[in-house]
């Protein structure tokens, strides 16, 4: 299993699309989705609530996403308050 990690260059915050895409190329869609779900979890400080509506997923899907992913040894961002 292979971990993407997109990151924006120095200097930037945010990536345009057009600058993303070539950077998931060779990635498998479950690799980036999971990617763009634990980056979403981590910029929600954890909130499962919030992350779940910016990604457009009911709060359940997003916890059979989670607990998938840790059963896979996959760390994901816990909650911060």
């Amino acid at each position: 299993m292979t971990t993407v990690h997109v990151a924006a260059p120095q200097g930037a915050e945010f990536l345009a699309p057009n600058q993303i895409v070539p950077l998931l190329i060779g990635a498998t869609v479950d690799e980036v989705e999971r990617e763009l779900v634990l980056q979403t979890l981590a910029r929600c400080d954890g909130n499962r609530t919030r992350a779940a509506r910016v990604l457009g997923l009911s709060v359940r899907t997003l916890r059979n996403k989670i607990r998938l992913y840790a059963a896979s040894g996959i760390v994901v961002p816990a909650y911060q308050d």
